[in-house]
């Protein structure tokens, strides 16, 4: 064995988040690899970043959506429209991959939804070359090995952490040596699949830093700044039920020394990078570590000289003000918080370890210290009723935050996921945000359409340049600005409340009435509201 390929592929979807694309998974397979086999060349190759974008037919299984998704809305609190390959065509990308001539592929799946742009993939490897080894790893093999393993083109799935696991497979097809007791791995016999179970987690404080080289910088970028990734932990020590983080990395959760971290951020600046995003699933937990860290930013860098970010989310159990004022200095300038839910029973249920209390000390010390924050409501919980989500989307609405809305996918393996009957494919492809797929006789689809789009509304109103208090009807009344797109969706408001209909407008200026819209469950939201602060510090009062 000579040479081996790392393959992060493209994504089918409505949306793409493009800022966090960089596959910091198989860059630390490769600096496993490195390690421990030195003499094989290993390439990471990212089809999905930097590839642009076509076009492509909505899926006939997502084909209910065109109810929803009517036009290409041009206004500022637009949903979605068009179906998208982020990313290399299939037959480029295997022509790229079978052009290095490797002897063993290893591919990436991470969410559930795209599996089969994988299995697509492996299909045209194998077709072009059969004797290919190919391994699949990643969050949804973890979650779904046999559907995985399964595929007549797949030789091998890792589940859990790779790194282990991966060097050990590729020793054992080095030297023909026996496989099958690997731990994590899965193999056929016959048309028989066997999957072992889980062994030792990788030791974080011996393992090298993850290995870019392959990555042209330039490709990724937050605000024009090249960013990383960079993890300090594995793991959560929370049990949040609708996640499915223990699934890859188990239950134990583990922290890098402090050290290591420095070290990692040191290398990352000399190779040119300017910001920094966190991908912990639970960065602050230990708060004195934490510190250490930001501290020493500080010290070898000066106060608010690299961008630092965590986008994956950050838990304000752990937040006070000291280490907000911390991460100020350090360089971050905005939060991801994650609310869930305004309603206590919600959060218990799906044993949310937060308060309502915690999140509203956090938030007020945030702006007060001049973080920015954006708080996330995941709507159709199975354990929330339609009235608890408009409170917590009005609660959003009243406070100095960006709204983040996800609608509630069912992650396999997730701990919510034993309620529900077994998933079947179908069901897998559906397991996104955009599909809108799971609803109950309370929760219509039109329900959480448009509660999403509310959301965007809320959002459009804060961002107005406004700085003193004015009401609704005043602003629908008098607005006159030279951005011809909040004047749009000023227009567009006007129309809403008056007529009671949501317009939505394509490029050419014509007007579509989205018949999805539901103009009771919007107005209940705005009667819970007194005002809508705006990023301008005014306020926006709803009613007289």
């Amino acid at each position: 064995m000579k040479k081996i390929i790392l393959v992060q592929p493209p994504v089918e979807d409505f949306y793409d988040t493009e800022v966090r694309l960089q596959p910091i998974g198989l860059a630390y397979l490769k600096s496993a690899l490195k390690v421990q086999h030195p003499d094989i060349e290993c390439v990471v190759m990212d089809f999905h970043t930097g590839r642009g974008r076509q076009t492509i037919k909505i899926p006939k299984e997502l084909s209910y959506l065109k109810d929803y998704y009517a036009i290409k809305d041009e206004s500022p609190f637009s949903s979605f429209f068009n179906y998208f390959r982020f990313g290399e065509s299939l037959e480029k990308m295997t022509q790229e991959i079978l052009d290095k001539n490797p002897d063993l592929v290893g591919i990436s799946s991470l969410f559930s939804p795209y599996y089969r742009e994988v299995l697509t993939l492996v299909s045209a490897l194998k077709s072009a070359k059969p004797d290919l080894i190919i391994v699949l790893g990643g969050s949804h093999v973890s979650a779904c090995p046999e559907l995985m393993l399964a595929h007549e083109g797949v030789d091998f799935i890792i589940t859990g952490e790779g790194e282990i696991p991966l060097v050990q497979l590729v020793s054992c097809l080095k030297s023909f040596r026996d496989y099958r007791a690997i731990p994590q791995l899965g193999y056929k016999a016959g048309q028989k699949l066997h999957i072992n179970p889980a062994g030792e987690n990788l030791d974080l404080q011996r393992f090298p830093i993850p290995d870019f080289s392959d990555l042209n910088p330039d490709l990724y970028r937050y605000e024009g700044k090249k960013i990383c990734f960079l993890v300090t932990s594995r793991s959560c020590p929370h049990r949040c039920s609708f996640c499915s983080v223990h699934t890859t990395f188990g239950t134990s959760y583990r922290r890098r020394s402090v050290q290591s971290v420095l070290d990692e951020i040191d290398a990352r600046i000399l190779e040119g990078y300017q910001a920094i995003d966190f991908e912990d699933d639970n960065l602050s937990f230990y708060q004195t570590e934490f510190r250490e860290i930001l501290n020493a930013i500080i010290s070898r860098y000066g106060e608010r000289k690299i961008r630092l970010m965590a986008m994956n989310g950050i838990s304000y159990i752990s937040l006070n003000q000291d280490l907000l004022e911390l991460m100020y200095r350090a360089g971050f300038t905005n939060l991801n918080l994650a609310l869930v839910s305004s309603d206590k029973a919600v959060r218990e249920t799906t044993k949310r370890p937060h308060t309502l209390e915690k999140f509203e000390t956090v938030l007020d010390t945030s702006v007060k210290i001049g973080l920015s924050v954006i708080a996330y409501q995941i709507l159709g919980l199975p354990s929330e009723s339609l009235a608890s989500m408009i409170q917590t989307l009005a609660y959003l609405g009243s406070k100095p935050v960006n709204i983040g809305v996800s609608t509630f996918y069912l992650t396999p393996s997730s701990p919510i996921a034993k309620n529900f009957a077994p998933r079947s494919e179908k069901d897998i492809f559906l397991a996104r945000s955009s599909a809108m797929a799971i609803t109950s006789d309370e929760i219509s689809r039109s329900s959480l359409y448009t509660l999403f789009v509310t959301a965007r509304i809320l959002n459009f109103l804060k961002s107005l340049p406004i700085q003193n208090s004015i009401s609704l009807e005043s602003l629908l009344e008098s607005w006159n600005s030279e951005q011809p797109r909040q004047n749009l969706g000023i227009e567009l408001l006007r129309i809403l409340h008056q007529e009671n209909k949501l317009i939505l407008a394509s490029k050419n200026g014509s007007r579509h009435v989205q018949p999805g819209f539901s103009f009771p469950v919007y107005e209940q939201v705005l009667n819970q509201i007194v005002s809508v602060p705006t990023q301008a510090g005014g306020s926006i009062f709803l009613h007289h």
